[in-house]
């Protein structure tokens, strides 16, 4: 069972994850309809019985830039760095019970640094702390590797699960090698 829904534009390209009570509510509303729905399983109202959606599309298409920036989230930053410290490589799981994930600036922001995708990266809170507001090198340390920004695909799909037939309209798209990279994360 899942809780979400695969969104997809009026030209079938994949934009987002949507709960179910939002992918009924666009259905009912003749915004989407149900390209794929999980199996038999319907939901039903006092005057409505509807096929519960797996995939949706939208009736009118919705210009997505190609350029599109997300801002940098925690949720989608740890997922980028593997949810792992990027200074000493250790995951949540291996923390300690009064550590946890932090975002850290390679340049300081009080040395001018940014929020950027290409300045930010995942540390443990003790690695953050012993950093502080120098730069790496100043510290004699170095992360696994340098930020970057990700495409919008991966920062889409980073948290969330998708099903076989959710994937399937991602591999059709998008190709089978971005479907690898997102099953990665």
């Amino acid at each position: 069972m899942h809780v979400h829904c695969l969104a997809l534009n009026a030209s079938f390209e994949p934009l987002t994850m949507v709960p179910i009570r939002r992918a009924l509510r666009l259905v009912i509303d003749g915004r989407a309809e149900i390209v794929e729905a999980d199996g038999a399983r319907l939901v039903r109202s006092a005057r409505l019985s509807v096929p519960r959606p797996a995939v949706i599309r939208l009736v009118r298409f919705v210009h997505v830039p190609r350029k599109f920036r997300r801002q940098v989230t925690n949720t989608f930053l740890f997922a980028r760095d593997d949810y792992r410290c990027q200074f000493c490589r250790r995951t949540t799981a291996q923390l300690r019970p009064r550590e946890c994930l932090t975002r850290d600036h390679l340049v300081p922001l009080s040395r001018g640094g940014t929020n950027a995708w290409t300045n930010v990266l995942t540390a443990c809170s003790t690695c953050n702390t012993r950093k502080g507001n120098h730069l790496p090198v100043e510290c004699g340390m170095r992360p696994m590797r340098q930020p970057y920004e990700p495409h919008f695909v991966h920062l889409s799909w980073a948290v969330r699960r998708l099903t076989p037939v959710q994937s399937k309209y991602i591999r059709m798209f998008y190709g089978e090698e971005t479907l690898a990279e997102l099953r990665a994360l």
